[in-house]
């Protein structure tokens, strides 16, 4: 029925199809494979299908080249060979003693090819066990190359070999080409999260994922393959800089155990996901959190901008709690505000205890709202002030800021205050003469 469906749905747009294995007719056909990312059924058959076209259709262009076309799949430590890479050679020829460059880490690699190793008839060359050394591998097919200084070999980069007319350093600067691509999008303030990917490929894709302006996260440094101590290390420099991001985006890469031991000691978060959305979901999720934590502890120290517009009809309670009926001139009135009169030598009459509109309590009232605030001041009577006697109608109220409390509103409250708000802070910061 699904197929039924399917094919429905296709010459519903013009297109014909068939399931693959009915599909007689290759040239005006097209044919539908089902396939399940769960149990993998129905990958060899659509494998199978790619290839037989691509004989078919490009049997031209399907030609030998003595140009070696080789590319870096896997890096591996193997008991007795040491350090190897798992490649596919595509066109060309390897020999055993052949000069090579390919990417790495810390700047290009030249070494020399050591052992080719294939494994034998039917095995799996990712699949532990004895190799096949040759002298010499014609391509295509995959091959396992044993040399010296292969540690910080980068999965998915390309493989050079070294001719006699080559000129090695054009090579060392084209291996290294898509490296320095990533290198460029860091963030040059040094400030960022630290990503780790599988490939080279699976990296190029998360940071150009990271840097879209949708998704907006800086990136300060990278690393490819299983996230070890000395990462953790790395993404610790944040602790000191921007807490937020103190973390690892770990994308279809394993942690070890003593990196996840070492970033639990130092707070570092670590993020992990084979799916580049998840890992932004949870990063955004982990950064949501922490935002608001940080704002509940803030509040008490962040002092939200406002000026309020005393109503003289609308004085309830002259002494200690002081009720007036204001108008919020400018800013934001909010509960636990403190207001001081600057006409009045800046006299503090205490904080804004709650707020009133229409007989409903709120916690905050904007620009323009008439409301009624309950003002509590100090215990102590001789600070105690009263209206009509140390102000009037006449005065406006403004919240009293300090420098303490406007770095507690750029750090935590940033995108809570509009431009014009913004603009009061500036303001209230020259009334109040802080530097």
């Amino acid at each position: 029925m699904r197929v039924s469906q399917i094919i429905t749905q296709f010459m519903e747009q013009g297109v014909n199809t068939e399931i693959y294995y009915k599909n007689k007719s290759l040239s005006d056909t097209f044919s539908i494979v089902p396939t399940s990312a769960i149990s993998g059924e129905g990958i060899p058959d659509l494998l199978l299908l790619l290839v037989q076209r691509a004989h078919k259709t490009m049997q031209e262009r399907l030609t030998y080249t003595d140009q070696v076309h080789c590319t870096v799949l896997e890096v591996k430590v193997i008991e007795g060979l040491g350090t190897t890479i798992d490649v596919v050679l595509v066109n060309g020829i390897l020999h055993e003693g052949d000069q090579i460059v390919v990417c790495g880490m810390q700047g290009p690699i030249v070494t020399n090819i050591r052992a080719l190793l294939t494994p034998h008839p039917m095995k799996e060359l990712r699949v532990k066990g004895s190799y096949q050394h040759h002298k010499e591998i014609k391509a295509a097919q995959g091959v396992k190359i044993s040399a010296q200084g292969l540690e910080h070999t980068i999965a998915g980069t390309a493989l050079c070999v070294v001719r006699n007319s080559d000129d090695i350093e054009a090579l060392k600067e084209a291996i290294m080409h898509d490296m320095n691509d990533i290198k460029d999008r860091i963030n040059k303030t040094g400030v960022g999260v630290f990503v780790q990917a599988s490939t080279l490929g699976s990296l190029e894709a998360l940071t150009e994922f990271l840097k879209s302006p949708e998704v907006n996260i800086p990136v300060r440094d990278f690393s490819i393959g299983p996230v070890h101590k000395k990462d953790v290390m790395k993404a610790s420099i944040m602790l000191d800089k921007k807490h937020e991001y103190a973390t690892i985006l770990a994308f279809d890469v394993k942690v070890m155990q003593d990196a996840r031991q070492l970033a639990d000691e130092l707070g570092i978060k670590i993020f992990e996901a084979d799916v580049i959305y998840h890992l932004f979901d949870k990063f955004k999720g982990y950064v949501t959190a922490l935002r608001e934590e940080r704002k509940k502890e803030s509040e008490k120290e962040a002092v939200f901008p406002c000026e309020l517009k005393i109503m003289p009809r609308c004085v309830f309670y002259k002494k200690d709690p002081i009720v007036l009926g204001v108008q919020v001139h400018k800013g934001i009135a909010k509960v636990g505000t403190p207001i001081c009169i600057p006409s009045r030598d800046f006299m503090e009459i205490g904080r804004i205890e709650s707020i009133e509109i229409n007989h409903k309590q709120v916690d905050v009232a904007g620009k323009g709202k008439t409301v009624s605030v309950k003002i509590v001041g100090r215990n102590a009577e001789e600070n105690q002030k009263t209206y009509g006697r140390h102000f009037d109608s006449t005065d406006k109220l403004v919240s009293h800021i300090s420098r303490a409390s406007i770095d507690a509103l750029k750090a935590n409250f940033r995108e809570d205050l509009s431009k014009e708000e913004w603009n009061l802070v500036r303001e209230l910061k020259d009334i109040f003469k802080i530097a």
